[in-house]
């Protein structure tokens, strides 16, 4: 099945990984088929917006039967995919890009880090969750095959490692920093500042009572 994926929404593109990693785990305990009711309960997505999104990729699902598992699984692993390694860095090992470094995105097939910078030399040389630190002098040297970097450094040094990224050839980051770095077009940049997330929660729950939601 084709699908030109520029006529996707960025907001489904956003959800495609949610939908995987439930029906990963619904292959995993050996399910045979889903339905839309159940997908939405268990990604707190709506059953509407779930057939919305499939509905861009063609006839995911039959009426009255739901979605097959297995089928699904292929899908999302070909459209993520998932087959297919990305090589992440992670620049700045202090407390955030430690927690990264342990994690590592084990609930995820094709996303590794596989190299961290910083710039304190007491940290240089040790591994941190299996993933050797190098120093930031050797960033240039070190990312020839590197496509995707995770931004935890001091927000003050954000738009100079980001310049030296773009330079090494990254076409993704992911900042962390609360600094709202500038990028050239041909590199994409999706920004998480936690601060922010946190005060949009707190809004939230002030003023958006989850039993006046529909």
């Amino acid at each position: 099945m084709s699908t030109d994926q520029h006529k996707i929404p960025q907001a489904t593109a956003k959800r495609l990984p949610l939908y995987y990693r439930f029906i990963n785990n619904l292959h995993h305990q050996g399910k045979l088929r889903v339905s839309s009711k159940e997908l939405s309960e268990a990604v707190k997505v709506d059953s509407a917006t779930i057939r919305r999104d499939f509905s861009y990729f063609g006839a995911l699902g039959k009426k009255g039967y739901g979605y097959n598992v297995e089928y699904l699984l292929s899908f999302f692993r070909k459209t993520l995919d998932q087959d297919e390694l990305t090589k992440v860095a992670l620049i700045g090992v202090g407390n955030l890009g430690t927690a990264f470094l342990h994690y590592n995105f084990m609930k995820n097939n094709n996303t590794k880090i596989e190299m961290a910078f910083d710039a304190d030399k007491g940290k240089v040389g040790e591994e941190v969750g299996g993933v050797s630190v190098y120093h930031i002098d050797q960033l240039e040297d070190m990312l020839k095959n590197t496509d995707v970097a995770i931004l935890t450094v001091p927000s003050s040094e954000a738009q100079n490692i980001t310049e030296r990224l773009v330079e090494a050839g990254v076409s993704g980051i992911l900042n962390f920093t609360p600094a709202r770095i500038t990028v050239p077009d041909h590199v994409r940049v999706h920004h998480i500042d936690l601060s922010v997330e946190l005060q949009s929660l707190v809004y939230f729950l002030k003023h958006y009572p989850l039993d006046e939601e529909e």
